[in-house]
């Protein structure tokens, strides 16, 4: 028979890791959500235009990276590389942006990319991203920032630091292009490079290559010709950030990998990552919406990895998540006790506790081996006699000691050592 794998670069999260999987996916979110960031699923592919458009053209994203294919009607459709585009769509077509602004969305999911696959860099990435658009208020720019920032803290990530500019607007933008095309015109770059710097000069500050990285050593920066409004903006997002207590690093050089960005632009960096040690970051997009054929409203928002954030974590020596699958597992000796433990177990279960119970004809001791691997703290341990009895066992797994409750107060009990208060 063939053996299956996975697809090259696209990583698998099985338990008990996955569970710290969903431990940093659901502490990004929960932050996103305490900021009043309202859920929104997203289709996994999308209009091959809509990325195209949205995310430009000069871009590697679309350029080299996109997974695109023509589905059986003959479209061209694209497995989503971000987020962002999806969401702008979202919000024209359901008219989102006619209603309470800012509109403040939060997402989660699988994004595609075909990249050359190592540590923290997958062909299917994990982000948690987060949009608010409609109002231009620096105010919200440091919001959401703060929101990231809190995200990871909130996890007990606290070796990343976070990395801030402007791009300026668009009063400004035109002439600074101007002026970088015209240094980087004087340079001797290879032919894709200067055609890069005709669609966007920006994205050749971006290069990773050493040579052109010392040849623009040079070159004039943003943060230099900001325009009086997009300079002011950007020194009230700093204020912002420090009332809120956000720490920050301006890098004047700091280019983002999608064209959409204006304004605030800013990356949550990772030293313990090495190469690879960008853990999210996001900015203003401002003319986005009007791009894609909505209203003209401003927007800003970020992703972050889930993936690179666990990486971040582990280079931390941290742990997050609760790795054993149940709090409770039980332990039946006999074909009435099953019947009765299997009641128990759904009646724990509908009181929150995660409980698991030992199928198939068990002996004690293989059974309770089964109760020590599952991470329970708990095991209910009854045979058909005790049934009779009207009792059952209820062990802690990590003293051996062990108590006989009564069967009908066997919830309450369990509830009340875990901590917790019966739902009535």
């Amino acid at each position: 028979m063939t053996e299956f794998q996975a697809p090259k670069g696209v990583p698998d999260y099985l338990p008990p890791e996955s569970a710290r999987f969903v431990a940093v996916r659901d502490g990004l979110l929960q932050s996103a959500r305490l900021a009043g960031y309202g859920y929104v699923e997203l289709p996994v592919f999308e209009d091959t235009s809509l990325f195209a458009r949205g995310v430009g053209e000069s871009t590697d994203v679309v350029s080299k990276e996109m997974y695109t294919f023509a589905d059986r009607g003959e479209r061209s459709v694209t497995l989503r590389p971000e987020g962002t585009a999806g969401v702008m769509r979202a919000v024209i077509e359901h008219g989102v942006d006619r209603g309470a602004l800012p509109a403040k969305l939060c997402y989660s999911g699988p994004f595609f990319r075909y990249e050359r696959p190592q540590a923290g860099r997958y062909r299917q990435l994990q982000q948690v991203g987060v949009e608010a658009i409609g109002v231009d208020d620096p105010a919200l720019d440091a919001e959401v920032i703060a929101v990231a920032d809190g995200g990871f803290r909130s996890l007990g990530l606290d070796g990343f630091r976070l990395e801030i500019t402007s791009l300026g607007d668009d009063s400004c933008r035109p002439q600074y292009r101007e002026l970088l095309q015209e240094f980087l015109f004087g340079l001797d770059l290879d032919e894709d490079t200067r055609r890069r710097a005709e669609i966007n000069p920006l994205r050749v500050l971006d290069d990773k290559r050493p040579h052109v990285r010392e040849m623009t050593a040079d070159a004039p920066l943003m943060l230099d010709h900001l325009s009086e409004v997009a300079k002011a903006h950007f020194d009230t997002v700093l204020a912002h950030l420090d009332a809120l207590g956000v720490p920050y690093v301006i890098n004047p050089r700091m280019v983002r990998g999608l064209d959409y960005y204006t304004k605030t632009t800013f990356e949550f960096v990772h030293d313990g990552l090495g190469a690879q040690s960008g853990i999210g970051g996001g900015g203003r997009y401002d003319g986005l919406m009007r791009q894609l054929g909505g209203r003209d409203l401003s927007g800003i928002g970020f992703g972050l990895g889930v993936d690179r954030t666990l990486l971040a974590l582990q280079a931390e020596g941290r742990t997050v998540g609760h790795t054993s699958a149940v709090d409770v597992f039980a332990v039946p000796l006999g074909d009435e006790a099953k019947l009765e433990l299997a009641k128990l177990a759904a009646a724990l279960r509908g009181a929150g506790v995660r409980t698991d119970l030992a199928y198939g004809d068990r002996s004690m001791k293989s059974a309770m081996k089964a109760a020590d691997r599952s991470g329970a703290a708990i095991a209910l341990v009854a045979g058909d006699r005790d049934v009779e009895a009207g009792t059952v066992g209820v062990k802690d797994l990590g003293t051996g000691e062990q108590v006989d409750v009564a069967a009908d107060a066997v919830v309450s009990h369990v509830l009340a050592r875990m901590g917790r208060v019966r739902l009535l």
